[in-house]
């Protein structure tokens, strides 16, 4: 059974043992895509957040074929652009291309609104825009963040749409069957994480949308199914954990630390809600995701 995700490089801290500046632990990343590939993995999306994010982002991606990245700006991080815009987007430039065969679309981009004492409204939607150029110049999908922000967030897709040929994926969805249907309408997929499970209003929305437009994804290290969540009666894979992260084990996973080998229990709980086998859903999720973000290898069949 393959799958895809998309996981989180921005936090990489928390896979080298460090933790708000202290060091808890051992670096274990490796142990972490081991247990990914033990898992059923067969490939990662590493998703970039900033600039700063791109060099330790290839560093370790360069070495591993199963590896690949997203280049672009978290809505929370536009300030950067601001001092030296044009500076900043060549750098951004400048990443892809020396990187070709390892980018496979562009974000994390969007807008949120939730978290506006980061960067004021108005500089977000500027270089969320902006960015939208990218994808535009290197025939790209979009990895898309929209936090309470969909009116504005739409409008820009929708004023931008005839330069987006591939579309993208609008990650960690957990807005309303309207919105999602509305993003689908407009050649975009949904992507569905422990984030996008919690209430039973979020799972009757996941129920809802067709198999056809849903990507699975971790958001690694953050967004796992908590035992609070909703959909955590579905949930059927356990992994050895510890509680805390200073009796980290090479065999085990952290409390509270989301690996991508969990995104099997976001297989689980949509096959739960939706009531089909996690195979015949494994199978058609990764071929979303193949289809978007490697177009080559999912035009080949419908056994990819």
């Amino acid at each position: 059974m393959k799958r895809l995700l998309a996981t989180n490089i921005s936090r990489i801290m928390k896979f080298i043992g460090v933790y708000n500046g202290s060091t808890k632990h051992e670096p274990d990343l490796s142990h972490v895509l081991q247990r990914s590939w033990i898992g059923g993995l067969d490939k990662i999306i590493i998703t970039v957040g900033t600039l700063s994010d791109c060099e330790p982002t290839f560093d370790i991606v360069k070495n591993d074929e199963r590896l690949f990245a997203t280049v672009g700006c978290h809505p929370t991080r536009c300030g950067e652009f601001v001092p030296d815009p044009e500076g900043y987007f060549a750098s951004l430039c400048k990443q892809i291309e020396q990187h070709r065969d390892k980018v496979v679309a562009i974000g994390e981009c969007g807008l949120d609104y939730d978290r506006l004492q980061f960067c004021e409204k108005a500089v977000q939607q500027q270089y969320f825009e902006k960015q939208l150029e990218l994808a535009a110049k290197y025939d790209l999908p979009l990895f898309l963040h929209c936090r309470n922000a969909h009116d504005d967030f739409a409008a820009i897709l929708q004023r931008n749409r005839d330069q987006l040929p591939r579309r993208g994926v609008v990650h960690t969805f957990d807005g309303t069957l309207e919105v999602a249907q509305a993003l689908i309408a407009d050649g975009y997929a949904i992507g569905i994480n422990g984030c996008s499970l919690k209430t039973e209003e979020n799972l009757s929305v996941a129920a809802k949308i067709s198999d056809e437009s849903i990507m699975l994804e971790t958001d690694s290290p953050w967004c796992e199914i908590r035992p609070s969540h909703a959909g955590s009666k579905y949930v059927k894979s356990k992994y050895p954990t510890v509680k805390k992260k200073e009796k980290w084990e090479a065999g085990s996973l952290i409390a509270g630390r989301c690996e991508p080998v969990m995104i099997s229990q976001v297989l689980e709980v949509l096959a739960g809600i939706k009531g089909k086998p996690v195979a015949e859903l494994a199978d058609q999720y990764y071929k979303n995701t193949t289809k978007m973000f490697f177009p080559k290898e999912g035009d080949v069949g419908d056994d990819c």
